[in-house]
This record gives C-alpha cells, structure tokens and sequence, in this order.
C-alpha cells in the first residue's frame, strides 16, 4: 500500500523514529552485556595472566602485524557500513526508498530484472517500517564487526556476512548495479556500489597467509585492470548518448549531461549545487570531448592497473584516486544527498578497493615465525583456550559477538517480513488514519442476510461484530474490502469462531438478495460460516445508513452508488468500541494491511 505515499507520511515516520528508539535502548543493552562480560574476565585469575595467543601473535609475547592492504580494506569498508547504517535513519526511507531507490534503480533494465527487484519493493513496500530498520541495523553491525575484529576466524567469518548481505543489496536494491540497463557507465556508478564492498569483504574473509605474497595485490590489480578497460570500451560504446552534450544545438541532451542535471537539482548546499551544475553546463556544451577525456583517462588507468608492475600501478591508482573523487563529486553529487540516499555510490568504495589491491602488491607483512614449542604447554596452565588470549584480543572478540548480535537483531525483523504476505496494519493506519476508540451503544438494526432469515443486532449478542457496508455490483472498492474482511477472519484463526463478518447493502436499487449472493460467489465469500451480508427495505436500509453516518448516494448514469468506507466493531454487549475508515489506496496489494489491523482491533475487543 505504501506506493501511494508520500514520503514523509507523519504515521508511518513516527513509528519508524519510534521503532528504532527502541531497537537502540536494546543495542545499547547488547553493548552493555559486552562490557560486563569483559569487566569479569578481566578480575578472574585466568583473565589475568596470559601470554599471546595464535590469534594475536608471531611468537611468544609478540604481536602479530596485520597486513596494511588488509587493514585499509577492513577499517574503510568498515566505516563506510557503519555510515551506510546511519543514512537509513532519515525519516524519508521507510517509504521513500521503494519508489525512489529500488524502483529507479532497475527501470531501464530487463523486464526479469524489474521481475526481480519488485520482490524487493513488495516486501519493503509491505513492511516498510521493519524493511527500513532491519537496513539501519544490519550495515551498522556488519560496519562494527569489521572494526573491532582485526583478525581471527570472527574477522574472517565478518567479511563472509557482509559478503552475503551485500549480495541482497546489490540484487534487490540496486537491481544488478544497473548493469543490464542501457544507461550503464562507470561514471554513473556500474556495477553498483556494492560490488566493491562484496569485493573487499571477500578478501576480508581470505585467511591471513594469502596477504603474504604479491600474488593476491597482483590478482586484484589485474582484476581492477580488466574493469576499468572493460568500462572505457562501454563508455565509447556508439549509440548511448555519453558521445553528445546537446545534439546539433537542439536541445537533446546527452545522457552524462541530463543525469548530471538532475543531481544538480537535488536538496544540497549551494556551493556543490553551482558546481555539478556548472559541470553539467559545460559537458552539455562539450559532450564529445568529456566522454573522448573519459574514455581515454579509464583505458589509461586500466592498462596500468592491468600491468602488475608496481611503478605503472602506483601512477594508475593515483589516477583512478584523481578521476574517481572528480566524479563523486561532479556526477555522482556526493551520492547520499535528496533525502533517500542509502550510501555514497560507486567512487568510494572503488578507490579503497584500487588503493587495498596496490598497498597488497608493494607493502607485505613479514612472515609469520613458528611459535615456540612452549607456548602451548604455557597456555594451558593458564587455562585453555580463553587463557591463551591477550586482554586486546578478548575485549575485541566480545565486540565482535556483539556486533554480529546486532547484525542478527537487524536481521530478524527482516527475515519475519519476508515471510508474512500481509502488509503491515500501519500502512492502513497512515492511509486511513489511526482507528477511533469508543464506547457507544451500536445503532440496532433487523434485516435479511443473504438466506433470506432474519437478523439483528439483538440475536448477535454475545458475539463480536464487524460491520461495513458494500454495494453488491461495485467494481472498485466494495470487492477489495470484501477480501479484507475474508482475510481478517482467516487471520484471526481460532477466535474466529466468536466473530461475526457483517456487510450490509449500500445500494438503494440493487439490493435484492440475489445481487448479494453473485457478490458472495465472486469474492468468495459463500463458505465463510461467519459472515452474513444483509439487506432490507430502502426505509429500513436508509435508517441503518444514516444512524451509522455510511452516506449512499447515487452516481448519475451508474448502477454503482457512492458511499463511506467505514467499519465499526462491536462488542457482544452491542456496544461500539471501535470506528475505521477503510479507503482504498490506489496501490494497494491483495494482501493488504487493513485485514492485520481489522484482526488486531477485533482481538481488542474480545480480550477486554
């Protein structure tokens, strides 16, 4: 339902603020668990005497150097999540990020990769309010873990997580990185951001020995070699419109120069404003020659980069640095700005990666000595493996167990939404408002159901009641809330069996009884034991209509009336206790959330 909302709709942004206030007292608590627990190892006698440990060191007593290519990765990419985490936390991502990330992200792209990234906008659209926290905890955590564990298998397994996390980012949010769209091109950002950080904690997750010889900075030069080359040809590539600014003087502007327009026109400071739009003035009137500048600039980095030789790889990386900063900047617009940016783009991630694969290839840890034969025998008289662990190494591994709590705290919302076809009832409440709480005798009624036999409020008491009011030949609407009361009834299970489904007409001409039951046949409604749609005289039917304020009117030149979607529930004393709208949204899903928040207030009732 959310696609047809704004933004900043002030409902569903007050239950993500509130949302994640809570989640952060319960990270907080994560955080305080973890100090405890290291407080205690610190005072217990095994926690004070030990030596180095496997995890920490060369040799007996000495620490371990990690490699600085490993490092570099390690803290940038982890600073990069962690500041990946807290852009989610704008108010506009809940359901901003389905219409104006995912969606954009995959439109000039194959119809099966629009197949594909719509899994995603569903499920975020449906659960916006856990969609978007589970995205503000997960990239957090993975951030976190890669800070604080430099080595060891929790570092190694770290990079594993944010390998498969980035994997779902880069399918589901940026729909293959745009890759398989026709306006792909390094300067707007392919592959996606997100292959560099499944680049860079994959080679997180390598154990330490691979960073030991130049083969691993060889193998990622190469590689980055290979991609830059393979994005000169894609940029020169005829055709695509990177070759114009403005076609012939008319005014057909070039794609570089239309996107770099755009961003310009995003919510940011002046002075970067008036430089992309500076920038996109300048390459509309000189298109050609920015595009022929590019390509030559990536083919150059490239056949560098694809030397393996560390004097051409260290010119090729500064370039790669130089180019790649002067697009963040001037066409990426920084990346994160206009409310909805989710990270800083493609140029950031790619120079930590290009920077790592050089500092592999010319910096090299030194080897790591055996360690002494007494160490072992050491060790376990100070009590075992935890005994064999420096204070550092402790404190860092209760941090890592911390953050990979925080990744699963943020990640279990995630995995409940994707599994409930039912949207959340808070899209319900933001589109029809927050449901009204009352206490009021319900206005009697004594009509027909669909059996032609009587019925009242009188005879249901006992029983709880939801009432509505449908035309039985509306096309629009009337059918969809059908199917909300259908599925509210399912939703509620076994407590179905004290709840009444009622609908009575909203039609002065096309009530009969055989109308209602075509309407039953239709949404499948006939073996629903518990629900009875009623009828009566248009006397009878105008009382009930305005003593319960369901105004019906006749549309000219339609046998479909207009009327309030509006429900109440009673309570089996015949009391209104609860009065909701029930309006359609334009984007709704068949599986909408007002049967949720239908279920959740009839619960209400029968439980008070």
């Amino acid at each position: 339902m959310s696609r047809g909302f704004q933004g900043g709709h002030s409902v569903v942004v007050t239950a993500f603020e509130t949302t994640l206030r809570h989640q952060f007292l319960i990270v907080l608590l994560i955080a305080v668990a973890v100090m405890v627990v290291w407080n205690v190892s610190r005072t217990s006698r095994r926690g004070r005497a030990v030596t180095a440990g496997p995890a920490d060191a060369s040799g007996p007593g000495q620490p371990r150097v990690e490699p600085l290519a490993r490092r570099v990765l390690r803290i940038g990419f982890g600073l990069l999540w962690v500041f990946d985490g807290f852009l989610q936390t704008q108010s506009s991502m809940p359901l901003g990020v389905a219409p104006g990330v995912l969606q954009p992200s995959a439109s000039s792209s194959p119809g099966w990769v629009q197949h594909v990234v719509n899994v995603g906008v569903t499920l975020w659209g449906n659960h916006p309010v856990s969609a978007a926290a589970a995205a503000v905890w997960i990239p957090i955590g993975v951030g976190l873990l890669l800070l604080v564990a430099p080595r060891g298998r929790l570092s190694r397994y770290g990079g594993a997580i944010g390998v498969g996390w980035g994997l779902v980012v880069w399918v589901f949010g940026e729909g293959f990185g745009g890759v398989f769209g026709h306006g792909s091109s390094w300067a707007l950002g392919t592959p996606g951001a997100v292959v560099f950080y499944i680049v860079a904690r994959a080679l997180i997750a390598l154990p330490e020995r691979a960073w030991e010889t130049p083969k691993l900075g060889r193998g990622i030069v190469s590689a980055l070699g290979a991609y830059f080359v393979g994005m000169a040809l894609l940029q020169a590539w005829p055709g695509r419109g990177f070759w114009q600014g403005h076609g012939h003087g008319a005014a057909v502007t070039g794609t570089l120069a239309g996107m770099v327009r755009e961003m310009a026109r995003t919510p940011q400071p002046g002075f970067l404003s008036s430089w992309v739009g500076s920038f996109a003035s300048f390459d509309a009137a000189h298109g050609w020659g920015v595009n022929l500048f590019l390509v030559i600039a990536l083919a150059a980095v490239g056949v560098g980069l694809a030397s393996g030789r560390p004097g051409p790889v260290r010119w090729a990386v500064i370039g790669a640095v130089v180019i790649g900063l002067a697009d963040w900047v001037l066409v990426q617009d920084l990346g994160f700005l206009g409310g909805v940016g989710t990270d800083p783009n493609s140029m950031l991630p790619l120079v930590l990666v290009c920077v790592g694969g050089y500092l592999a290839l010319v910096r090299l840890p030194a080897p790591s000595p055996a360690r002494s034969a007494m160490e072992p025998a050491l060790a376990v008289s100070l009590g075992g493996w935890w005994g064999r662990l420096t204070p550092t190494y402790r404190l860092r591994a209760l941090a890592a167990v911390g953050a990979t709590a925080v990744v699963l705290f943020g990640a279990a919302p995630m995995a409940f939404a994707s599994i409930n076809p039912h949207a959340d009832p808070i899209l319900a409440q933001a589109f029809d408002g927050t449901p009204s709480v009352t206490d009021t005798p319900a206005p009697p009624f004594a009509l027909v159901d669909q059996h032609n036999r009587p019925v009242s409020l009188a005879s249901l008491r006992g029983k709880t009641v939801a009432l509505t009011f449908l035309d039985p030949v509306c096309t629009s609407d009337c059918p969809l809330i059908a199917q909300e009361f259908r599925q509210a009834d399912g939703v509620l299970g076994p407590a179905a069996k004290n709840v009444v489904f009622i609908a009575i007409v909203a039609n002065p001409i096309y009530r009969a009884v055989a109308y209602m039951n075509d309407f039953d046949r239709q949404e499948g409604l006939t073996h629903v034991s518990n629900w009875l749609y009623l009828t009566g005289s248009v006397k009878q039917l105008q009382t009930i209509w305005n003593a319960y304020g369901a105004e019906v009117y006749t549309v000219p030149a339609g046998s479909m009336v207009a009327h309030a979607d509006i429900a109440f529930v009673i309570d089996g004393h015949g009391r209104t206790r609860v009065i909701m709208g029930e309006d359609q949204n334009p984007g709704a899903t068949p599986q909408s959330s007002f049967s949720d928040l239908l279920a959740d207030q009839i619960r209400s009732v029968l439980s008070s």
